[in-house]
């Protein structure tokens, strides 16, 4: 199963650079890196990402993640895939832009 983490340029820029990081601001705040299922995927960006542009959606095996991959509730007590560990780039299946059209962000077909 594909899990599922939005970057902003500079951050994913960091992650190619360094070869893993421990995610955004708000991943360091709450001590695990923030994923989305692809169902969740659409309204992150929506929530978390609004009006923002130069982004990147980028896939994650959550199969590989092994035991640091937990899932706990959020948003109307839906699971939510929660990495406690740094995402490496090892950990990247694929990457994609995620530009914003008029109507929100474009999401790659297949995604959702």
């Amino acid at each position: 199963m594909l899990v599922y983490k939005i970057f902003r340029r500079p951050e994913w820029d960091a992650l190619v650079r360094d070869g893993s990081t421990r995610g955004a601001a708000v991943d360091l705040a709450d001590g695990y890196i923030h994923l989305s299922t692809a169902q969740q995927v659409m309204e992150t960006a929506a929530r978390h990402f609004a009006g923002e542009s130069d982004l990147v959606l980028v896939a994650v095996d959550a199969d590989q993640l092994g035991p640091d991959l937990r899932w706990e509730p959020s948003r109307r007590g839906a699971l939510f895939p929660h990495l406690y560990r740094m995402l490496h780039r090892s950990d990247v299946v694929w990457d994609k832009s995620l530009p914003l059209g008029a109507a929100g962000h474009i999401f790659p077909e297949g995604v959702i």
